[in-house]
């Protein structure tokens, strides 16, 4: 099966981005591939984390959804569409409000939002969602994330089965960015039989430098699955510099494919027998022992 790992530069307009993304996923379709996914807030990466919150969609509807169902059907590709701000439905906010710090009196009330990655099969259809589990907090002294204020965490893995050219069924684990370094979920999977881990990012240059790669080699190698990472990378306009190094790994940890900066599309394809081999070469994930 032929993959496409998307790195984009996303900015502050939504209709921008879009425009960007269609056109990368129209040079991934025409590589061939099946599956296309784009990075986390591929949609947006805005001048504050509360844009989110303008750019907010109920899910099953809206204009990033109705993009995402278009170009699945129209490429006649899978697509991940990175992640995108849901609505959070009132019995799902934990309090009343969140603030927008300043003064007392200063900020208004503000509600949080799902950050969504979700499935569109090549008919158009959402076929399946994730919603990010583990919210990025940061603090060095000179850069500050804290997602929670703005970004309500999800409760539970996503899979979804996707019947590929070769006729293989593959099966696809979902995650997003920060849940790199919860290993658990990633292992939920592999309990499942899952093939490929998803791990659409928009990595800080701070600890994607540390760690991006460390983690994702070591989230492949453990589970003995292919490994798609479709990353932001570059000086995005409200000033913020992302990692990149977008990367997909086959399951002895080699690097199949690398982007370090800039917009561009990777196309690998994976293979279903090196995959099974290595499983039966190194039955490791029959030896747990927990």
């Amino acid at each position: 099966m032929k993959l496409a790992a998307i790195q984009m530069v996303s900015g502050a307009s939504v209709q921008r981005n879009l425009d960007s993304a269609r056109v990368l996923l129209t040079e991934a379709a025409s590589a061939g591939a099946e599956l296309a996914v784009l990075p986390e807030y591929f949609c947006l990466l805005g001048h504050r984390d509360t844009d989110k919150l303008d750019a907010q969609e109920p899910f099953g509807d809206g204009p990033i959804q109705h993009f995402l169902a278009g170009a699945a059907r129209s490429l006649r590709i899978w697509i991940v569409g990175g992640t995108l701000p849901l609505s959070c439905d009132a019995d799902r906010l934990e309090g009343d409000a969140i603030t927008d710090g300043g003064g007392a009196g200063a900020a208004l009330p503000l509600h949080r939002v799902f950050n969504s990655s979700l499935v569109f099969s090549p008919a158009g259809d959402c076929v399946q969602r994730y919603d990010k589990m583990h919210l990025f907090r940061f603090d060095n002294g000179r850069e500050r994330y804290d997602e929670s204020r703005v970004l309500m965490r999800g409760d539970k893995p996503a899979m979804f089965d996707l019947p590929s050219r070769d006729g293989h069924v593959w099966k696809v684990g979902q995650s997003v960015c920060y849940d790199l370094r919860f290993p658990e979920i990633y292992r939920t999977y592999a309990a499942a039989g899952v093939d490929v881990l998803l791990v659409p990012s928009a990595f800080t240059h701070t600890t994607g430098q540390a760690h991006w790669e460390v983690l994702l080699r070591a989230r492949a190698i453990e589970n003995l699955a292919f490994v798609a990472a479709p990353a932001q990378g570059g000086l995005h306009e409200n000033g913020r510099r992302t990692w990149g190094h977008s990367m997909q790994i086959d399951p002895w940890g080699v690097i199949l494919s690398e982007r370090v900066e800039g917009a561009g599309v990777d196309v690998v394809e994976l293979d279903w027998p090196k995959l099974q081999q290595l499983r039966r070469h190194l039955p490791a994930l029959e030896h747990r022992v927990l």
